[in-house]
């Protein structure tokens, strides 16, 4: 498609349908939002180098797309302890930083997250049609690839961070798209 560097985007950058309600598990973000504003997001992720891809089941006019590709080290202070040791309850497999969190002392699990793990962040960005900016995080810890753990933590052990206000995702979210 030959475009002057003036033209509008591609359809798949510049979506124009906005879903018809707020899907379960998303959160708003801004009230009488804009498309424009929703672009912006999109704009700014693809400067900052995230992958801005479609949704499963999707068309690229609908106004709905996963951000994804932006990564916080240091972060084992935001762990969920309270869900990790929901999980603990079911199955244990040992290991010395889990065992001391069992037993109260949370410092050794943070200490293991910010050294060798990485708080991953993908967002599923939507406008609708009530003109409605909403996102689903998707947040979960992983290895990290630059400095792996040195003793891993079980892999069947599901590692999230606690719950983030509408004010920190929309932080998390711009500092993703390099807005803040």
């Amino acid at each position: 498609m030959n475009r002057s560097p003036g033209s509008a985007r591609s359809t798949p950058q510049r979506p124009t349908q906005p879903l018809n309600g707020r899907p379960a598990g998303y959160q708003q973000l801004e009230s009488y939002s804009s498309l424009k504003k929703f672009w912006n997001y999109l704009d700014a992720a693809e400067r900052a180098g995230r992958r801005v891809t479609l949704v499963r089941g999707d068309t690229l006019a609908i106004c709905r797309r996963r951000l994804s590709g932006y990564r916080i080290p240091n972060a084992g202070g935001l762990i969920d302890e309270a869900r990790l040791l929901a999980q603990l309850e079911d199955s244990l497999t040992p290991h010395p930083a889990l065992i001391a969190l069992l037993s109260g002392d949370g410092g050794p699990l943070k200490t293991l997250l910010s050294e060798g793990y990485e708080l991953n962040l993908e967002f599923v960005v939507g406008f609708t049609v009530a003109r409605d900016l909403i996102v689903r995080p998707e947040l979960r810890y992983r290895p990290s690839e630059f400095v792996p753990p040195t003793d891993p933590l079980p892999d069947d052990l599901i590692l999230v961070p606690r719950r983030f206000g509408r004010d920190e995702l929309r932080l998390l979210l711009e500092r993703a798209c390099g807005l803040a």
